[in-house]
């Protein structure tokens, strides 16, 4: 069948369909002239077989492929067109489908507005007085609240309304232009400022910077942790770190890197000569991917209807076959010429290179995703030293100081069971158990090496305690406390419900239930806690069992020690029969305490 339909395809333009035995559709193609395009995909000696030069996914479609279908089109930007609309809506299976079809925000400023603000927005109109910053990725809103953190703008678009001085203005994050306190001109030069600072976020990370210390030393650490938190995200939005070039220029840069079946997308966006944001996404094919039908899909995708080109020049980090089709379907769409072009030297190929490399990152990232990925998180958002690969998290269990324990739970990317530790205690309080327990750690270092990171649970007054002794002993390692959140005087331990308090040298940490970081903190806390108490309860019941021995007339302590020597534990004890009593101690004790036990 499919040979017969290869000899009667027209020498138009068209897209084409591959179909397999079941009806199946497989594959969607556009040509420039059918015929030529679509036999391009077979050999005929003798029979019908894939092509040597097609690759491992198309060599794949084509052996399953058993019949065909076109459709002509008045032209081969119309066939391109066609071609995205039918992949769109029919999902063939070989073709590359990119997931991330959405819109990304911009930071707008509409400057016909008597005091203009900055707000989010995904809507792109027309009305030349708009002014567009971006697109950006999930940082906008942290961008434009570090904007008005930093900047006395107008804070809420209803404040002009109210022709009253506000709140904002009270605790002097607004100058009240609703009532004429600032001049046109004046607000004009704030503005100005916050544009920059948009611009240029390095200045507005500075400026938080400053916020966060003035926090902290007024002891105000859950804004001090907001603040740090803001931070991070504006870093994560410039990924690539800021390269001036030598023209003032605005252009947006794609770069694509694969590895086997897993594809990364970097964009990045240059506004006079600066770049300003970047977007990264990871795409998976279990069937693997040509490069240049990912650039294909990736142009298509990111400049649809709902996107606004503000530049007229694309820039690609490799050449691919349908780079012109490409150009053509965009300056239909724009109306405008548009040049999509791979530098080949200069601070364009340079600026390549570290897309490219960003991409790559990315990717590796993706495929050694873990634990790692959030153990990197975890160094980040509490300033570690270290990634902290290895954890030792520390709890203590005592009822009323009676038969204290100490214990410390070992985690490298899973809990190390064979490195648990119990130690028997002498101190009848929580602070001194948790000297006793960390000193007799510290001691054993020369053994045992430090890890990278040490949880106790409890709060700041055990976390300076395990300071001072490391100090002692000159010994660094990161350190970190987790106390319960109580309500009533009762520990809060529901789970997905314990909003805890994490505790670094430097800052107090409330995060909200949901956050990685916090349930990984917390499981490593819950397990610690689970075998202080589990290790416990077990000397406890042996120490009770020993006591309940010796009320047995006749039995002594001598008598004990014979009993452990044979029976192991207090429990085995505990479950002998006569018999088995009578092979350690005489048969009037060993008949007494066969009662005493089963009563």
């Amino acid at each position: 069948m499919l040979e017969r339909e290869l000899q009667n395809l027209p020498n138009d333009a068209g897209i084409y369909k591959f179909y397999d035995r079941k009806g199946k559709l497989l594959y969607i193609g556009k040509a420039k002239i059918l015929k030529n395009r679509v036999k391009s995909y077979f050999k005929f000696t003798p029979s019908l077989l894939p092509a040597n030069k097609l690759s491992l996914r198309i060599q794949k479609m084509i052996n399953e492929a058993y019949h065909l279908e076109f459709i002509v089109s008045p032209s081969e930007y119309d066939a391109l067109i066609l071609e995205n609309s039918l992949i769109k809506e029919l999902k063939p299976k070989y073709n590359i489908l990119l997931r991330d079809d959405k819109t990304y925000p911009y930071i707008a400023i509409d400057m016909d507005e008597e005091f203009p603000r900055f707000e989010i927005t995904r809507k792109i109109e027309k009305k030349k007085s708009i002014k567009y910053y971006g697109p950006f990725s999930n940082s906008a809103n942290d961008i434009l609240k570090a904007l008005y953190l930093t900047c006395k703008l107008v804070q809420k678009r209803g404040c002009l309304k109210e022709k009253k001085e506000c709140l904002f203005y009270q605790i002097g994050k607004c100058y009240a232009p609703c009532v004429g306190k600032i001049s046109k001109e004046e607000y004009a030069k704030i503005v100005t400022e916050a544009t920059t600072l948009l611009m240029e976020r390095k200045k507005l990370i500075l400026m938080l910077e400053k916020k966060m210390i003035e926090a902290s030393q007024n002891l105000n650490f859950e804004e001090a942790g907001i603040l740090r938190d803001m931070q991070k995200s504006i870093k994560n939005s410039l990924h690539v770190i800021h390269l001036d070039l030598a023209k003032i220029e605005n252009f947006d840069l794609f770069a694509i890197e694969i590895i086997g079946n897993v594809a990364s997308i970097m964009r990045l966006f240059i506004r006079d000569g600066k770049v300003v944001s970047s977007i990264h996404n990871i795409i998976k094919n279990s069937n693997g991917y040509e490069i240049g039908e990912i650039y294909k899909r990736a142009l298509i995708q990111f400049y649809n209807e709902k996107t606004k080109l503000i530049n007229a020049q694309i820039i690609v980090a490799h050449e691919f076959e349908e780079c012109e089709d490409i150009k053509h379907l965009l300056e239909q769409k724009y109306s405008k010429k548009i040049t999509i072009t791979t530098p080949k030297r200069g601070d364009k190929l340079k600026l390549i290179n570290i897309a490219k490399q960003n991409a790559k990152e990315y990717l590796s990232q993706y495929l050694n995703k873990n634990s790692d990925s959030l153990l990197e998180e975890v160094k980040e958002l509490f300033d570690l030293k270290k990634t902290p690969y290895r954890i030792e998290i520390f709890d203590n269990s005592h009822i009323s100081g009676d038969s204290p324990v100490g214990c410390i739970v070992t985690y490298e990317e899973k809990f190390i069971k064979a490195n648990y530790r119990i130690f028997n205690l002498q101190s009848r309080d929580e602070y001194g158990q948790m000297r006793e327990l960390l000193t007799r750690r510290i001691e054993n270092f020369k053994k045992d090496s430090p890890p990278d990171l040490w949880i106790l649970d409890g709060g700041s007054t055990l976390l300076k305690l395990a300071q001072s002794l490391l100090k002692e002993s000159d010994q660094q390692i990161d350190l970190l406390a987790i106390a319960k959140e109580k309500k009533d005087a009762k520990a809060m331990r529901a789970k997905g419900k314990a909003n805890d308090i994490i505790y670094s040298l430097n800052y107090d940490f409330k995060l909200p239930t949901s956050d990685k970081r916090l349930q990984l903190l917390q499981k490593l806390r819950d397990e610690a806690h689970r075998f202080a108490i589990t290790t416990h309860r077990k000397k406890k019941l042996t120490k009770d069992m020993k006591i309940d021995l010796l009320h047995v007339k006749g039995i002594g302590k001598a008598t004990i020690k014979k009993l452990i020597s044979y029976f192991g534990t207090f429990e085995n004890i505990h479950r002998a029969s006569i018999d088995e009593l009578k092979i350690v101690i005489s048969e009037k004790n060993s008949v007494k305490l066969y009662k005493f036990l089963n009563k």
